[in-house]
């Protein structure tokens, strides 16, 4: 268990930098993002990279942000056989890899174009979903 959140702590920190560098972007601090082939800007400057007033790379910079800290949290051995960390790192992760599947059917079937930088943060949330739910079945 502990291996895995340890890989969790990893890839949130991943995700934390990924969502950083789109949220730099949104808000004008970086001025082209280095996306090489793809529709980064098309799908960064669209109506839903915005909700509710709110950047979508913001809410990804608070999301992996909290998956950090709980792992980090489930990293101390007070902690470590916690059952509430595994759960909350399976809920987070699961409500995280549901916003990305909403993004990414925007991305495909409304926008029709692809961010590179959206498909490497899909990837490391669903690595972190992954992890989190086999941490939550019980040792057999």
């Amino acid at each position: 268990m502990i291996r895995r959140r340890q890989a969790i702590v990893v890839l949130a920190l991943v995700g934390l930098l990924v969502a950083t560098y789109l949220w730099l972007y949104k808000i004008g601090v970086i001025g082209v993002l280095q996306c090489g082939t793809g529709s980064c800007e098309a799908v960064q400057t669209s109506r839903y990279a915005v909700v509710f007033g709110v950047p979508v790379a913001l809410v990804g910079v608070a999301g992996y942000a909290v998956l950090f800290a709980v792992g980090l949290v489930g990293l101390q051995p007070a902690f470590a056989a916690d059952r509430r960390i595994t759960l909350a790192l399976a809920a987070l992760s699961t409500a995280g890899l549901g916003f990305t599947l909403y993004l990414t059917y925007l991305e495909l079937f409304v926008l029709h174009a692809v961010c590179r930088w959206c498909v490497a943060s899909a990837a490391v949330i669903t690595a972190i979903w992954t992890l989190s739910i086999h941490t939550v079945r019980p040792n057999r």
